[in-house]
């Protein structure tokens, strides 16, 4: 794309890679505003074929064809193959979204971080929770946590058996966690099991960070029902969110009524006064918007220098450093549990 990032109104964006998620990366790209699709390009030439005739998408023949008629592009390939792609692209000055896990290792992710600081073009990490309905109406009710509970289970499918359930869905997690500490972590245990593959489906980690705050972080993909829930206590209240169903609420102390103390409940509130007497509880509803949509908009805002990327590169690199470290030690886990086996 030349030495000079041009000044542009509607920047062409490109896709690489089609598969589950990138399909829909590519849908959401074709339709968003201010935005022109560059197309597609996969691999598999098929399926790139395929996915851009039901979309009405240019299929590409090549990932260099697709880089020089991008201004950017997402790059939702397997996670082993994501450096290649970014910084083939980063290169030739083009901007960046790579999906989460943004690369397989933290060096890999400091080589694209520092590419992209020197040819000057925006990376963007694709941690689509920050963009859950519920969680940005709740935004205005979190007020430095001091603990948080997070449940994400999923039925097995066969997606991503290449990789630990800490990769695949606990990042999320471990993402969200580190956005709304704002802490450096300074404990950490772990534990998990593998079920159904050869790497850990189920795993459990807790969290300690610099302030006092602590976390305790589930994440399973042999589930037998689908679960996406995060819990936040903090002195101002409690918050209940239903991240799959885009809802939640936030329970406080009513207006006048001061912290308990002792057997005897604030005066003018009847002795047999129930929870609600002393608790105000606010409902949270999410708007009815696709987060996919509202992260790449954020995307293509980032790119027209309107704002900074939401999710950075280092953002990135942090959440993936957290979840290697707590793989880490689920594997040491498994590893003790299986020698001490009889």
């Amino acid at each position: 794309m030349g030495d000079a990032l041009p000044a542009m109104e509607a920047p062409s964006i490109g896709v690489v890679g089609v598969g589950s998620l990138g399909r829909h990366h590519a849908r959401v790209v074709r339709d968003l505003e201010r935005v022109e699709c560059a197309g597609i390009f996969d691999a598999d030439s098929d399926r790139g074929r395929a996915v851009g005739g039901e979309l009405g998408v240019r299929a590409r023949s090549s990932l260099r064809e697709l880089i020089e008629a991008s201004d950017a592009v997402v790059v939702a390939v397997p996670t082993h193959s994501h450096e290649t792609v970014a910084l083939e692209a980063i290169e030739a000055g083009v901007h960046v979204f790579v999906e989460k896990p943004m690369a397989p290792g933290v060096a890999a992710a400091n080589r694209i971080i520092e590419a992209a600081a020197a040819r000057g073009v925006v990376v963007q990490v694709g941690h689509v929770e920050r963009f859950n309905p519920a969680l940005v109406a709740a935004r205005p009710y979190l007020d430095r946590p001091l603990f948080v509970e997070s449940h994400r289970l999923a039925p097995f499918t066969p997606r991503s058996l290449d990789v630990a359930v800490v990769l695949d869905l606990m990042i999320h997690d471990v993402d969200l966690l580190c956005s709304l500490v704002g802490r450096p972590v300074t404990e950490l245990a772990a534990a998990g099991v593998p079920v159904l593959t050869r790497h850990v489906d189920i795993a459990n980690a807790r969290l300690g960070f610099e302030g006092g705050a602590v976390a305790n972080l589930t994440a399973s993909r042999v589930s037998v029902t689908r679960v996406r829930k995060l819990r936040v206590w903090q002195r101002s209240g409690y918050l209940s969110l239903d991240l799959a169903a885009g809802r939640g609420e936030f329970h406080r102390l009513r207006d006048g009524v001061s912290a308990l103390d002792g057997p005897s409940l604030p005066e003018g509130v009847p002795a047999l006064a129930g929870l609600a007497a002393i608790v105000e509880r606010i409902p949270i509803v999410g708007a009815d918007s696709e987060p996919l949509a509202a992260e790449l908009a954020s995307f293509r805002d980032a790119v027209l220098g309107l704002a900074p990327p939401p999710v950075t590169g280092e953002d990135g690199r942090r959440a993936l450093e957290l979840s290697l470290a707590i793989e880490e030690q689920i594997e040491d886990h498994v590893a003790h549990t299986r020698s001490a086996t009889p």
